[in-house]
């Protein structure tokens, strides 16, 4: 789930990178517009993912233990 959501945040960060130098939501543009309601839902998903991988932050990997 870690992995996958990762993947979810990387193509929100993706997207608003778009939005903030070109001015062009992809999310928008490829579900109907930024209140269709399937844009809506894919926004919301990545807006879970980001709350999921808050936690990553503050994960501490000890070496050679896991």
């Amino acid at each position: 789930m870690d992995t996958v959501s990762l993947i979810l945040v990387i193509l929100a960060a993706l997207d608003w990178g778009l939005v903030g130098f070109l001015r062009f939501d992809a999310i928008a543009w490829f579900f109907g517009g930024q209140t269709a309601e399937l844009s809506r839902v894919v926004y919301a998903v990545f807006g879970l993912a980001g709350l999921w991988c808050a936690p990553l932050l503050f994960r501490h990997k000890r070496r050679g233990k896991r």
